[in-house]
């Protein structure tokens, strides 16, 4: 596969991420949630639900504002190590589904990387009072320093929604329960979907070539 080929992959899902975020950030308030495609959804269960988050995927957190530093940087050195990466498994001739699978997990950390260094800087900050929302490049600067800035996520898939669970259930009987709770963004998908297929097809993507050892004929004159 060509450097140029995942290059374009790459770039595909940092454009498809970034876009979709500044559209969530630039039209909802914080915590606006709204079906896909109609009132009810075309997508059952589907929705966009804007929230922000300071910590790392999938909106878990990681030790206030000095944990987010880390992490950021964390993320920045992981990018970096990324390309040299990527570079060897083009070079070694990698299986092209495997240079694929990394390509998407590093756009992914790419994508998140890019809101935690510079969302700060070029918006303000998000309310939750309808109908205000975010502008980009605010008169006053932004909400945050460099490499503070929220990841935003908006991608909300329960699968599963029960509003009251039988009484018998120990703990947590009566309560409501939610199969598949968190909100993500592209990137999130992104970084899963490689993972997950690269745990999946391992045994493919990583095949060994095994070679017969020819039996050595020897004469005796």
């Amino acid at each position: 596969m060509k450097g140029k080929h995942l290059a374009f992959i790459i770039s595909g899902i940092i454009i498809i991420d970034q876009a979709l975020k500044f559209y969530i950030k630039t039209h909802y308030f914080l915590h606006e949630n709204h079906a896909v495609l109609g009132s009810n959804g075309v997508v059952p269960n589907f929705s966009l639900y804007f929230v922000e988050n300071e910590g790392m995927a999938w909106g878990w957190k990681f030790g206030g504002d000095f944990g987010k530093i880390v992490l950021t940087l964390f993320r920045l050195f992981a990018v970096i190590w990324g390309v040299f990466l990527l570079k060897g498994f083009i070079e070694k001739k990698y299986h092209k589904g495997f240079i694929i699978c990394a390509g998407m997990i590093f756009a992914g950390a790419l994508g998140n990387l890019i809101d935690s260094m510079f969302y700060g800087i070029i918006f303000e900050n998000s309310s939750d009072c309808f109908p205000n929302v975010a502008h980009l490049f605010p008169k006053d600067g932004g909400y945050a320093s460099f490499l503070h800035g929220k990841v935003v996520d908006m991608l909300y898939f329960p699968i599963i929604k029960i509003e009251h669970l039988p009484s018998w259930i120990p703990f947590w009987g009566g309560s409501e329960f939610t199969f598949f709770d968190p909100i993500f963004n592209f990137a999130d998908a992104s970084i899963s979907v490689g993972v997950m297929v690269i745990l999946l097809f391992q045994k493919t993507f990583f095949k060994l070539e095994h070679t017969e050892e020819q039996p050595v004929i020897t004469t005796v004159e």
